[in-house]
């Protein structure tokens, strides 16, 4: 049997090391999910690191709930889910917070909670309460929050440190928000990768069929003029 201790350190170790790739929020899940007998405990993991982390790595962490409720549900193992149901208040609360330090994460919050209400994760009503409450929080653009810190600010320190503003906002320093931003365009590139993504041919019918308009008498007519021109082009040659 693995020791709890280490299984602990190393799924707190994969949380604070995610990023925007899909990969390493799906192989955190599979560490989750292989040490399920554990699962109280990881969960605890999860609301430790939402509270600790920089406002980046909570938006990482975000998206891999989503991932992990997804897993839990296929595997048949929903102690993730209910965990998750109970305590998303929180978790939204940690990623998004009131006092405007998360503003840039609403959208992400917004994006998780629609992914985990069409997976029926999460009750229509659960989202348009919380939804309520993001309305207020989400008063600034998407980088305000990610303002560089002056020179000054981070003279005598190697380690980038989040500074807190007179106004109680948290102010980034570059380099987490160049991290951000590149995060932010992987996760829209994959966005788009999956708008676009088809599956079967079947499906690739139904959403062909679907946006196709019916057929009326304005085509009659123009397959009529398209079948005498070819005529005339025939009799021509």
């Amino acid at each position: 049997m693995a020791d709890p201790f280490e299984v602990r350190m190393r799924f707190t170790a994969q949380l604070q090391h995610l990023n925007a790739s899909a990969t390493s929020s799906q192989k955190a899940a599979h560490y989750a999910l292989k040490y399920r007998d554990m699962d109280e405990d990881l969960h605890s993991c999860i609301l430790e690191q939402l509270e600790r982390n920089s406002m980046n790595n909570r938006a990482n962490i975000m998206y891999f709930i989503e991932h992990l409720c997804d897993m839990a549900q296929r595997e048949n193992h929903l102690n993730f889910v209910r965990m998750v149901q109970k305590d998303i208040f929180q978790v939204v609360d940690a990623v998004a917070p009131s006092d405007g330090a998360g503003a840039a994460n609403v959208k992400v919050v917004r994006r998780v909670l629609q992914g985990l209400q069409q997976k029926s994760i999460l009750e229509s009503d659960t989202v348009t309460e919380i939804e309520a409450c993001l309305k207020e929080r989400d008063t600034l653009p998407e980088h305000t929050t990610l303002s560089p810190i002056d020179a000054n600010e981070q003279r005598g320190s190697n380690v980038a440190q989040p500074v807190l503003k007179t106004n109680g906002v948290m102010r980034l320093d570059k380099r987490q928000i160049e991290q951000r931003i590149e995060e932010d365009r992987e996760r829209h590139k994959r966005l788009k990768e999956s708008i676009w993504g088809v599956g079967s041919e079947d499906e690739e019918f139904e959403k062909l069929w679907d946006e196709a308009s019916e057929i009326g008498e304005d085509d009659f007519l123009q397959a009529e003029e398209d079948a005498m021109e070819r005529r005339q082009a025939v009799e021509v040659d």
